[in-house]
Order: C-alpha cells, then structure tokens, then sequence
C-alpha cells in the first residue's frame, strides 16, 4: 500500500501578527499538512500569535531578508521528511484554500514545482487591488523571462508556491539571494532543469495588511532577475 506523501507548509513571515489567525485558520484541514512559520525577527506579535496558535515556530535573531527566511523554511521542511513543501505568505495575500489546487499535481507525480498565477483565465488583477507599479513590472518581467526561456507562463512572480522533495534537493536554493531575487532564481534554474512546472489559477487579494515590495526595490529586482536570467541562458549554452 502506498503511503500518503508528507506535506510540510512553511510560512516565511514579517509582522504578520494581525493576519496569521485568519490565513492559519483557512489552511484546508483535509490536507493534513505540517505547519511551521519562520519569523525574520517580526517587532510585532507575530512569534507570540504564532505559539498560541499551536504552530512551530523558528525564530531568526535579526532579519535576513526574505529570501534568507525561504532558505530557513525549505531546509526546516525538508528535516521534517517532507515530500510536498507548500510556501504561504502568512499575510493572508494568497487564499489558504487554494492549498488543495496547488499541491495536487505533486501528490499525483503531474509536476515538481507549482505556483499560483493571477493572470490565467483572463483574470485582471487589478480588480483584486494589485498596484499598477507590481502590474506593469509582472508583464514586462514575465514577458521577457517567456522569451529567453521559451516558456507560456502567464506569470513567473508569484509568492505562492509547492515543490516536490526532488526539485528542492537538486536546485543550489541554499546559494541563492537572501532578498527578493530568491523567487526568480528558484524558478528560472527549475525551467533550465527541465523540472515539469505548472501554474494553477488563483484569486488576487490585496489588502492593507499584504505584503508588497516598492516602486524602487521592485525596479532593482527586475534588473536582477533580468541579469540572472540572462546569466543562466548564457551558461547552460556554454
């Protein structure tokens, strides 16, 4: 009899204590998953929500950015003996119930790496609050990721995400920026893998409590993904 795959989800969080309640709350319990959030040394409540809530929580001394919090949470996932690693936001920005959608084509062996899209079905984010800054850097960002990688994904930056075991232990994620740029990296080195990626259609939710990069540090990211992008194309041609 086969045995049901291990499921960890990992909530890298940021002053997330007024969200973390209401986004735990609607994690699908059917999914039987594991939950552990990784505060990046929050000066609100967020460790202290998070323990009353029952959670496991590892706690970073100072804050190192974001991309450092995944790199805690996929080694902490992966200590854990998971087959499946779901990232949530715990700031309630991505719809927990979506879970389901999104780790299915990995118990189902469809795909290694799936990540929510807010722009399929000809969905308009903007309707969902997204700001016309994050809108406009998405398309280009997107557009030219599709054409140097040969991809038709209707968005390469979302911050909802599950891979399997396999992907995680054989991309360097350990390596990678321990800013924003994490989430480009990941996704451009799967694609030059060959791993099978999928988006899912989900929702947009924008609130005043979601997390949102600025115009200046968004303008820096987009030229780091565009130079990492290119970087990389250039090395799996040598």
């Amino acid at each position: 009899m086969k045995k049901e795959p291990k499921i960890v989800v990992v909530m890298p969080a940021y002053k997330a204590a007024k969200t973390l309640k209401k986004t735990y709350g609607d994690i699908p319990k059917s999914l039987k998953a594991k939950i552990i959030l990784v505060d990046d040394a929050s000066p609100d409540e967020t460790v202290q929500v998070a323990k009353k809530l029952g959670i496991e929580v590892i706690e970073h001394e100072y804050n190192i950015g974001y991309g450092g919090n995944q790199k805690t949470c996929y080694n902490a996932a992966l200590r854990n003996g998971a087959d499946v690693v779901v990232l949530l936001h715990p700031d309630y920005q991505y719809d927990p119930k979506m879970l389901i959608d999104l780790v299915q084509p990995l118990i189902g062996d469809e795909a290694d790496f799936t990540f929510g899209s807010r722009f399929t079905q000809g969905r308009n984010p903007l309707k969902g609050g997204m700001p016309v800054y994050r809108y406009i850097g998405n398309r280009v960002t997107t557009f030219i990721e599709n054409l140097f990688l040969g991809t038709s994904f209707s968005e390469f930056h979302s911050g909802f995400k599950a891979y399997n075991r396999k992907l995680l232990q054989a991309l360097p994620y350990k390596d990678y920026s321990n800013g924003f740029l994490f989430d480009s990296q990941i996704l451009i080195d799967a694609v030059l893998a060959d791993f099978r990626l999928k988006e899912i259609p989900i929702p947009t939710r924008y609130t005043e409590e979601s997390s949102s990069i600025d115009i200046i540090n968004s303008l820096i990211y987009i030229g780091q993904t565009i130079a990492y992008l290119v970087k990389q194309k250039l090395r799996t041609k040598e």
